[in-house]
């Protein structure tokens, strides 16, 4: 019989050999008989009990490693185990399975392009041979050995090695008899070293933290947003309705699980008439207050609002009242935390090994190392992950500039350029060029979505033309000058009016999202209420002229949760929003004005079916243009037109004279100056009439805005 020699054993025994499999379990002998080896550390008798009945006894060899020979192939056995009392434990051998990565997965992990990796790596339930339990598997191409822990072995791994897969660095391991709600995390012998345990990157659910043990799951959601999903895949984005309500579940309603909002949730935006919710990060998260953006779990819905099915199911429910769901994804840069991705297998491994290109220092986290090419494959595939697993309908993409530059937050000496001298991280840009071209190839009519606060060229324009690949952007210049200008005195606005204007330049430059985000209204920056001058009656009624201004300007809209309302206290995470202002009538008015606003948008194509098409645009008032006023038409592909008159002085402007570019009827199908949205009043008795040359005389309420209509007899 060929045995392994002592030293081998040894480390069999401990857990720490790096092909556990080429000693325990079933192998063949040159004179025909088979042995099969156990490892059973305290046992007084092991017996292999084979297919067709026959026992075999095994014996002790050396540190609790049992052995035994037969003379026929056994087709497989279990193995009964008596320890001292006598008691005999019958189980089946994780050592006498095939392994469950095949060949072709291998070389598209090598190759970074394996785009269904969450069926491949992490813990999945799994048949072999007609037994059911879970396949483990983990990239740790730096370990000398790895083991599985959970509470299935009292976290102790010396039993459960995993074996290698050569060069690939990915390590498997098949457990019969595990099943769903498993604790598990792994092993790994590092090369200076110490064994370390960390949760697994794959995981698809995770314990509640501050708790960090990775769960086996599985889903049994059945989903019923089939008409949802095809008629998305029948059009794009860009060319329809867009207003997104962003949301931190966490504080919306605290204390609901995903299931439990998904009433109150779907009513509420329905109410309020948004196409779109946008959630900050539900990827799981150990701190709180992070928000989300600093993510451990990739894979993993956070288990703090229930199991990854209830956050399906509560995708489903918006879904089926045609609500499409953004999901913030945060592939910048992720937490040094030890159970983590950091360091995953005792050295840089996620993470780009030189910390001028892998370390954030501004945020204390670490950035991805996006030229190897299974780190990219890790955050591709996650990205289709989440459109998959969970049919989300775009991901708005997370701090896209400090990837694009690798000097971003960094003086002269503390970044390193690239090959050909420039400042770009050309790792980056090939990455998420990719994650773009891939995930509109695969799923027609999502929106991917950059954060992205420089002038850096085509980030939405398609890969093929050198571009990032971007369905939107992030308008961020146009957030800030418009914010600079809302909060000056309507006294002096008429001096600033280019903040508001400069925009109009470079609106069509992209396919451009309008974002008020959580962003601003954090770090003693208010909110939209408290940003606006005068006294209460007045900031409301500035609120509604700037968002009639906001959903008015090309461009699609996003609105962080209780500025629809006027929230007065600046957000945080630890409490919820104010909804006890919805008892003030002013502001229950405010909430309605949003509702409307959002009605009469994507009622009227020419608000969003021609964004970002100059074609469809004319700045209004020229050759005089009144500072205060400002004046802009958008048309749709069938001659139909929306005027947007913006009076932001405190006054009333009466006999205001405008050359809208069409004769006949305007009809005011919406003014933000009516008593119903709590404003004074001021109007036109529902339309203005355009000469035969398109001028026409109207009355501009103060601090209002004014939507025109004109349409085109027999348009549709």
């Amino acid at each position: 019989m060929n045995r392994p020699d002592d030293a081998v054993l040894d480390t069999v025994a401990t857990g720490s050999y790096y092909a556990p499999h080429d000693v325990l379990g079933l192998h063949g002998q040159p004179d025909g008989t088979w042995v099969i080896r156990a490892r059973r550390p305290l046992a007084q008798t092991v017996t292999a009990v084979l297919a067709d009945g026959e026992r075999v006894v095994l014996t002790h060899v050396r540190a609790g490693i049992w052995e035994g020979s037969t003379d026929t192939a056994p087709l497989s056995y279990t193995l009964e185990t008596a320890y001292d009392g006598g008691v005999a434990y019958t189980a089946d051998d994780p050592y006498r399975h095939v392994p469950t990565v095949g060949e072709l997965d291998l070389h598209l992990i090598r190759e970074g392009r394996h785009e269904e990796l969450w069926r491949v790596l992490g813990a999945r339930l799994h048949q072999t041979a007609g037994v059911d339990g879970v396949a483990f598997s983990v990239w740790a191409p730096n370990a000398r050995a790895v083991r599985v822990v959970g509470d299935f072995n009292s976290w102790d791994g010396q039993g459960h090695a995993m074996r290698s897969l050569g060069s690939s660095g990915v390590w498997e391991l098949f457990i019969p008899g595990l099943g769903v709600g498993t604790t598990y995390k792994f092993e790994l012998l590092t090369q200076a070293g110490p064994w370390i345990t960390k949760a697994d990157p794959m995981a698809q659910h995770a314990e509640v933290p501050p708790s960090t043990a990775s769960i086996v799951t599985d889903t049994t959601h059945e989903w019923a947003d089939d008409a949802w999903l095809t008629r998305r895949g029948s059009r794009s984005p860009i060319d329809q309705p867009m207003s997104v309500y962003e949301l931190h579940f966490a504080s919306w309603r605290p204390g609901l699980t995903y299931r439990e909002a998904a009433d109150p949730l779907v009513g509420y935006l329905i109410e309020q008439g948004f196409t779109h919710v946008e959630f900050l990060p539900l990827a799981e998260h150990p701190f709180g207050g992070s928000w989300g953006y600093q993510v451990t779990g990739y894979y993993a819905a956070t288990s703090r609002f229930g199991t990854p099915d209830d956050l399906r199911y509560l995708i489903d429910r918006l879904h089926q009242a045609d609500i499409g769901v953004i999901m913030d994804w945060v592939p910048g840069h992720f937490p040094k935390d030890e159970f983590a991705l950091a360091r995953f297998d005792g050295q840089p491994l996620y993470e780009h090994p030189d910390p001028r290109r892998g370390e954030h220092k501004d945020w204390g986290t670490l950035i991805f190392d996006y030229g190897r090419n299974e780190v990219r494959n890790f955050l591709v595939a996650n990205a289709l992950f989440w459109f998959e697993e969970f049919h989300v309908d775009g991901l708005r993409v997370d701090a896209v500039a400090s990837m694009l530059y690798l000097d971003y937050s960094r003086e002269a000496g503390e970044w390193e350029a690239n090959i050909y001298g420039g400042r770009e991280n050309l790792e980056a840009i090939r990455f998420l060029q990719e994650v773009n071209a891939t995930a509109y190839k695969r799923y027609p009519g999502i929106a991917m979505i950059a954060e992205e606060s420089t002038s850096y060229p085509g980030v939405t324009a398609p890969t093929s033309q050198g571009g990032l690949g971007f369905g939107l952007k992030w308008n961020m210049g146009w957030m800030n000058d418009s914010l600079e200008y809302m909060k000056r005195d309507p006294m002096y606005r008429s001096h600033h009016e280019g903040e508001l204007s400069f925009s109009f330049v470079y609106a069509f430059s992209e396919n451009y999202l309008l974002p008020i985000s959580h962003d601003e209204v954090v770090h003693g920056k208010g909110t939209l209420f408290t940003r606006m001058p005068g006294d209460h009656w007045q900031k409301l009624a500035n609120m509604r002229a700037f968002l009639a201004y906001m959903w008015g300007h090309p461009g699609k809209q996003l609105l962080f949760m209780g500025q629809e309302f006027g929230q007065m206290s600046e957000w945080s995470e630890s409490r919820s929003l104010d909804w006890w202002l919805l008892d003030q009538p002013a502001h229950r008015e405010l909430f309605n004005f949003v509702g409307a606003l959002n009605r009469v948008y994507r009622d009227h194509a020419p608000l969003w079916a021609r964004d970002s098409d100059a074609g469809a645009f004319t700045r209004l008032g020229a050759p005089h243009w009144n500072p205060n006023v400002i004046a802009f038409s958008r048309r749709d592909n069938h001659g139909n037109t929306i005027a947007i008159v913006c009076n932001f002085s405190g006054a009333p402007v009466y006999d205001f004279s405008l050359d809208l570019g069409e004769s006949g009827q305007w009809t005011e199908i919406l003014n933000s100056d009516v008593p119903e949205y709590g404003g004074s009043g001021v109007g036109n008795f529902g339309a203005v009439r355009a000469d035969d040359s398109g001028r026409a005389t109207m009355t501009l309420p103060p601090l209002g805005v004014l939507w025109l209509s004109h349409s085109t007899e027999g348009s549709s």
